[in-house]
């Protein structure tokens, strides 16, 4: 091994602490790498190859009824490889022991499986049999949630008859990879279930042999859906056809896709945070040795090594640490990886998920982990290379020394020395103690993000189910009834308040943009359903014109008082022109609402409503459920409390995961900025920490200078740290910003309190270190002449 190379080793060692710390920064950056991409990487390949193996739809449309003979003419459409005509209903269900409300989702099934688009994957059982009435196949994520097994029973309505259904199979669709209900925010497997019936029993319950009410369709490669939905729904609007959608829009796609382009963004953003702070340590680190080592590099020189020698031999330096990061990043972002991959397999359902790391990932963490690493210790390493070795003998220029804005302004008595000694240290070298500042801060920005997610979460959940839907339970009616059905649900015991909703599925049009939603009317002094602006504060819906939600005003470009026009897919069909009478803030959907007196003379159907929402008494919920469920015209219950209940108890695992991820990476950040600035400063004042305790200063004095500095800089990085936060916090909310929902902006001050208190122990530990090395100053050293 060459004396040089030994060189390297030696100084690797000496710096182990340094290096782990910055090690540590890198780890971070290429773990979050990682842990995002392979996690994308394995929920895009799974979900791809999910959908090519079993036949995902790429189109699909409702209507009320059609003939079967209609499918050949949909065939002939231009770019159709494949239609499949479906009986689809939803209807009530009554699970053994579980006495809460129930929707299913009935699905008919074609006799040969092998024909089927959206096929099943059945993890247990069998399909059903044809031409039995009774058998079923459910979801197995309602299967779980019930504990249901294969030859349990569970009864239904179908169509006013209740009648028990025997399980004879455990399966999953493409369909339903995210399996929520219509409207819903989040799952709640426990109140919503997917299941497979023979089609025969299904169309006779509901007089649809010959006919259907349900259509998808497999295009040809590289055909554009857009004309053929538009042909798709010119045939199907004489059958009640409520318009076709392509797979963009279909919900549990939509969902995955979202989660999909947040991984994406969090590929982006993080990484970037920390190769930038990793390549400012190495500057700093790498600057700092070879400011120490010139006469080490004079003399490399003059014993014969090349310029390119020494500036490889530094190189290699940063290359060696760089790498360290790299081989344990690796490690940890495919740790990461799979536990995220577990975390997802939560919420979808996949009949498989594997976790896929491919080679590319690797190998971009190692070159954007180098390339930033060596561009930010260029101009170090260009130093080095320049040196002469005449100049590299002379003793470092002495700093120039003057009073400081304390001592100038005659404030110094107010300080005692070593203080004074700080505020003089820091003014000299101000550009320093700035990025210092600002590498701490960075930590700051990530504890945020990590904590900002849950807050906004659950302020979105309370506007959302406290301030706006404030309903106990909503009920759907099978079809539009008089309005008084809601004297009906209002004489159950233990109802305390009924309001009557109309909603119909419309296309709002607004120049050439449109959107596909839901129009509400609701009631005009409505206790139940708030309508909130920009503030939260409760707004009265106008009795003329349209009120829509902030993000569907932006969506379509329309302001107050701009004709929007309304498509209306249900029932007869109607077109209306209709002025945008107000804009309010909502963070679930793009949602439209009128005075639902004002909706009903439009369409010009009467006074009828869709559903209901109700306020009940708690100590009669059981009974109450009880009736609901037999209720012929009633096809839905949505319990509020129930489901927001199970989505906290899924996402707490999810959310205590990527609280410890953020804390562990901006603990990293912290820790190797603030270590590496003290390192630092301990090797550049040395001498002269060296010498006050030769004069008499104790070492918890000399400590006081040195830790001092470092708490002064982490006090002012709090500030700066909160406005970098504040603004990755935001960046994040904005691109998180989707149809499906949107993250508000919400910082709680236990956000801040907890950043801080990771980045004061972060210091803290870092300050124990150093406090450590005060104990070893070479006292003796400094009395020799430094020539």
């Amino acid at each position: 091994m060459r004396a040089i190379d030994i060189k390297l080793w030696r100084e690797l060692w000496d710096m182990r602490m340094q290096a782990l710390a910055i090690a540590m920064v890198i780890v971070s950056g290429v773990a979050i790498f990682i842990m995002s991409l392979s996690t994308y990487d394995s929920l895009k390949e799974t979900r791809d190859s999910y959908y090519r193996v079993h036949q995902f739809s790429d189109v699909f449309a409702n209507l009320t009824r059609a003939p079967m003979s209609l499918a050949q003419r949909i065939e002939a459409i231009p770019g159709v490889a494949k239609v499949e005509t479906r009986v689809v209903t939803y209807v009530n269900l009554d699970v053994p022991g579980f006495k809460d409300p129930v929707s299913g989702h009935m699905i008919s099934l074609p006799r040969h499986q092998e024909r089927q688009m959206n096929r099943l994957f059945l993890t247990q059982g069998r399909l059903v049999d044809p031409s039995r009435d009774n058998e079923i196949v459910i979801s197995v994520e309602f299967a779980k949630a019930h504990q249901l097994e294969l030859g349990d029973k569970i009864w239904a309505i179908i169509n006013g008859r209740r009648q028990a259904l025997t399980i004879v199979g455990k399966g999953m669709s493409p369909e339903y990879i995210y399996q929520i209900a219509p409207g819903a925010m989040f799952p709640d497997y426990q109140r919503y279930g997917v299941m497979w019936v023979a089609r025969k029993p299904l169309a006779s319950a509901y007089d649809m042999e010959g006919a259907f009410n349900n259509v998808t369709l497999k295009l040809n490669r590289n055909i554009e859906p857009k004309a053929i939905i538009e042909q798709l729904d010119n045939l199907l609007k004489p059958y009640g056809g409520t318009g076709a959608i392509d797979r963009h829009d279909q919900l549990s796609h939509r969902f995955l896709d979202e989660e999909l382009k947040q991984l994406q963004n969090m590929a982006t953003m993080f990484p970037i945070i920390f190769f930038a702070v990793a390549a400012f340590l190495l500057n700093v680190v790498v600057s700092r040795l070879i400011s120490l080592q010139r006469e080490q590099i004079a003399i490399l020189k003059a014993f014969g090594y090349s310029n390119l020698a020494v500036g490889v031999h530094y190189s290699k330096l940063i290359l060696m640490i760089v790498v360290m990061g790299i081989f344990i990043g690796t490690f940890l972002g495919i740790w990461m990886g799979t536990s995220m991959s577990e975390l997802y397999s939560q919420f979808y359902s996949f009949p498989y998920l594997v976790y896929e790391l491919k080679p590319w990932v690797l190998v971009s963490a190692g070159v954007v982990s180098i390339g930033v690493a060596l561009v930010g210790t260029l101009y170090a390493v260009r130093k080095a290379i320049k040196l002469p070795p005449a100049e590299g003998m002379r003793p470092d220029q002495v700093a120039i020394y003057r009073p400081t804005v304390v001592e100038r302004w005659g404030l110094q008595t107010l300080f005692s020395q070593p203080t004074r000694m700080i505020l003089r240290h820091l003014e000299r070298r101000p550009l320093k103690s700035l990025l210092t500042s600002l590498g701490i801060s960075m930590a700051f920005g990530i504890m945020m993000v990590g904590g900002f997610q849950e807050g906004a979460i659950n302020h979105m959940i309370d506007v959302q189910y406290k301030l706006s839907q404030r309903e106990d339970m909503m009920v759907f009616f099978v079809e539009p009834s008089a309005e008084d059905a809601l004297y009906s649900l209002k004489s159950l015991e233990g109802v305390q308040h009924t309001e009557g909703i109309r909603m119909v599925n419309a296309r709002l049009r607004h120049e050439h943009r449109s959107y596909r939603t839901g129009v509400q009317g609701i009631e005009p002094d409505s206790e139940l359903r708030q309508l909130l602006d920009a503030n939260l504060s409760p707004i009265h819906i106008p009795k003329d014109g349209v009120v829509i939600t902030d993000y569907l005003a932006q969506k379509l470009h329309l302001k107050l008082n701009d004709l929007m026009t309304i498509e209306v897919l249900d029932g007869k069909r109607p077109v209306l022109q209709v002025p945008v009478a107000g804009i309010v803030k909502e963070y679930v959907g793009l949602n439209a609402y009128m005075h639902r007196d004002t909706l009903n003379h439009l369409l010009k159907e009467g006074n009828v409503i869709s559903g209901a929402l109700l306020t009940v008494d708690e100590d009669a919920q059981q009974s109450l459920y009880a009736k609901l469920k037999n209720m012929p015209k009633v096809v839905g219950v949505v319990e509020q409390s129930a489901a927001i209940d199970g989505f906290n108890e899924t996402m707490e695992e999810t959310i205590l995961f990527f609280t410890f991820i953020s804390t562990l990476l901006g603990g990293s950040i912290a820790f190797g900025v603030v270590y590496n600035s003290m390192r630092i400063a301990l090797s550049e004042r040395h001498r002269e920490l060296a010498s006050l305790r030769v004069l008499g200063f104790r070492r918890s004095e000399v400590a006081f200078i040195l830790l001092g500095e470092m708490a002064l800089l982490t006090f002012i990085a709090i500030p700066l740290g909160f406005l970098i936060g504040y603004g990755l916090c935001a960046y994040l909310a904005f691109n998180f910003d989707s149809d499906l929902y949107r993250i508000p902006l919400v910082l709680g001050i236990d956000v801040y309190a907890f950043s801080a208190l990771v980045v004061i122990v972060s210091s803290l530990i870092s300050g124990s270190l150093i406090w450590r090395n005060l104990a070893h100053l070479d006292m003796v050293a400094v009395l020799k002449a430094k020539e």
